[in-house]
């Protein structure tokens, strides 16, 4: 059914259910999982909403989130290899999260998006935004989402 399933995880507990279902979905349907987090970048520019950091400090602030972003993939690389699934885990830096999925998504042929959605409403959704409404919106590849 499935050759190639890219879960996408922010380390939210509703973000583990989801990769725990993708688990068991590649397990089942002898499919590679591609587990991908996205990294923002730091933000540059007062008027992007960064307190003014020099070079090194903004180097240590981006490696701080990437190493990680490294050991929630290598959780998920582990329970996958003790369900027997081959796993390869994608580290990503992009300010868009949805861009940056459906982009890793294409690029690594996946068959299946899974994701997590925190089902806000009304006003927090509009000031929070809903990635994974983005990704439905725009991704000719399939979206499984979980709550």
């Amino acid at each position: 059914m499935y050759k190639r399933i890219l879960v996408a995880t922010d380390g939210s507990t509703l973000s583990k259910k989801a990769v725990a279902s993708a688990i068991e979905l590649a397990s089942t349907c002898g499919a590679e999982l591609l587990a991908l987090k996205v990294v923002p970048r730091y933000p540059q520019a007062y008027f992007e909403g960064s307190i003014p950091l020099s070079a090194e400090e903004i180097s240590r602030v981006e490696k701080q989130w990437t190493e990680s972003a490294q050991a929630q993939l290598s959780t998920v690389e582990k329970s996958a290899k003790s369900k027997g699934v081959v796993t390869k885990t994608l580290t990503v830096k992009s300010d868009v999260v949805s861009d940056a999925i459906i982009a890793a998504a294409k690029k690594q042929k996946a068959d299946l998006i899974v994701m997590a959605s925190h089902g806000r409403k009304g006003i927090k959704r509009l000031l929070l935004g809903s990635e994974t409404q983005q990704v439905l919106t725009h991704s000719h590849i399939p979206v499984l989402v979980l709550r």
